[in-house]
């Protein structure tokens, strides 16, 4: 890949200049791509001017989906202030955690999420700007033209992702890692400057910004952008024929399908993937049978995060695969021959993977083999057409909802309360959620406690996917014979209880 990348709102506004880019729902605004492109010169220039801020700089930001956010990472890609997204679902106490392992320097809010972004700016130490204030009057203002080519590899933004230890560790995403997606998902959905898709998946989250919105404006397309998931809004952008890509993780295709009104919708002219976890089989024949196929796809916060995608002349053959690895990625699976069938742990290389975790060379080293692959934890399998199936984690992580939860860092918050000894997380299946989190708790001698009131203690430390849904208290847990739990003991437990 290219050295340097041109200024991508820039390049797009030189192209298209009048052509719509997004159309913000909680504004009612339309912005053009020119007028995306002079917002982020002016919001540039306003972190220059006021906050003095410049190149490694770090400004956090939390807010709903809105144009502004997208404003603001095109702003921080021209001048090399690194943007830091925050999982408004967690808790402040969360968010202080993160912001101080990465060290900000400014924190930027909507209005919904202000008094939030107050106790992180607190305890971090940092000032508040405002989208509907600060960054208004910056946009007011204006500025200078700040176009200039980006170098690929210079930290762009960071997207959180925890660890094993529970601790949040920070991906860095480049410049050459969403040219690399764009072309990958582009052409594995066929996207064209014609394409209209719909924004609502969290902005704090990789799909919420590169899948499709950031590759639409690439290709000179337009995104409604919706604050949040809703679903009679986005059935309506649906069945009023205003969207030709669309992209949900399974809780989303659930909540359509459950509408009675799904069978308004015509699908023949609308594109649809699906990430996070896969698809079930039920939900992929229910849409099928209404004549769309919902392509499921793999990729991950690291790999930024288009690999896989199914294509949709073998999706209903080859149901429970996401496909093929698109153009921009290089797969293997360890210890299985290339191209031959077989099972082994997914390795991944490409423009498309991140450099690493933000000042974290330990946590970066341990993700890569020593040449150089990315090592992702899942076991995969290839059949003999090289078609790839997702057999199961390596690592104890599960997702619920679309959103990856980390066992110990729940644990963590767990041991912390004063009654318990000490805890185990497993995921176990949810027919809403795909997987939900399953607790085991010891409690210390003598001390008694209820579900309901170990509930609210982690409603106050974590965000409410990450709180389990089922907890079972256990005089002792099956351990192996150095001591460690036997997670996959508690799992049947569960399942046979």
């Amino acid at each position: 890949m290219f050295d340097m990348i041109p200024d991508m709102a820039a390049k797009r506004a030189e192209m298209t200049p009048d052509a719509l880019a997004f159309h913000d729902t909680v504004s009612g605004r339309d912005w053009s791509f020119a007028q995306v492109n002079d917002a982020a010169n002016a919001v540039a220039a306003g972190l220059l001017r006021t906050q003095n801020l410049g190149e490694g700089d770090r400004v956090a930001i939390i807010c709903e989906n809105r144009a502004e956010f997208f404003i603001t990472l095109f702003a921080c890609q021209k001048i090399g202030v690194i943007l830091c997204p925050l999982n408004w679902r967690q808790p402040a106490l969360e968010l202080a955690e993160t912001v101080t392992q990465v060290g900000i320097d400014l924190m930027l809010s909507d209005a919904v999420f202000e008094v939030t972004a107050r106790e992180v700016a607190r305890e971090a130490g940092v000032q508040v700007a405002t989208i509907e204030q600060d960054l208004a009057a910056w946009i007011d203002a204006g500025g200078p033209v700040l176009s200039a080519p980006v170098p690929a590899e210079r930290p762009w933004y960071l997207l959180f992702t925890s660890g094993t230890t529970g601790l949040p560790k920070a991906v860095v995403q480049t410049a050459r890692m969403a040219w690399a997606n764009a072309v990958s998902i582009g052409q594995a959905i066929d996207l064209v400057s014609t394409d209209r898709a719909v924004c609502f998946l969290p902005l704090f989250h990789t799909a919420g910004i590169n899948l499709y919105t950031l590759p639409v404006f690439l290709a000179g397309g337009s995104s409604t952008i919706l604050p949040k998931f809703d679903p009679d809004v986005v059935h309506g952008l649906l069945a009023s024929q205003q969207i030709s890509q669309f992209f949900g993780v399974p809780a989303v295709y659930q909540a359509l399908s459950l509408m009675r009104e799904v069978g308004q919708i015509n699908w023949s002219n609308i594109r649809c993937g699906c990430g996070g976890a896969p698809l079930p089989e039920p939900l992929i024949r229910f849409f099928a049978d209404k004549g769309v196929n919902v392509l499921n796809g793999m990729g991950m916060t690291e790999t930024g995060p288009t690999v896989f995608l199914m294509d949709p002349g073998h999706a209903g053959e080859k149901i429970g695969s996401v496909g093929k690895p698109q153009s921009l990625a290089e797969v293997r699976l360890a210890g299985v021959a290339d191209g031959a069938e077989g099972t082994g742990e997914l390795q991944l290389r490409g423009p498309g993977v991140t450099p690493g975790y933000f000042e974290n060379p330990e946590a970066t080293a341990k993700t890569f083999t020593d040449d150089g692959w990315l090592a992702s934890g899942d076991v995969a399998r290839r059949d003999a057409d090289g078609y790839y199936y997702i057999v199961d984690r390596i690592k104890d992580m599960f997702i619920s909802g679309g959103e990856n939860v980390y066992p110990a860092e729940v644990e963590r918050i767990l041991n912390n309360h004063p009654a318990i000894l000490e805890s185990a997380v497993v995921g176990v299946s949810d027919a809403k959620w795909g997987e939900v989190g399953a607790a085991f708790v010891m409690l210390r001698p003598d001390e008694a406690l209820a579900p309901e009131d170990l509930r609210p203690w982690c409603r106050d430390r974590l965000a409410g996917y990450k709180v389990p849904a089922h907890i079972r208290f256990i005089d002792d847990f099956p351990r192996t014979a150095a001591g460690k739990i036997r997670k996959p003991d508690l799992l049947e437990m569960f399942v046979n209880a």
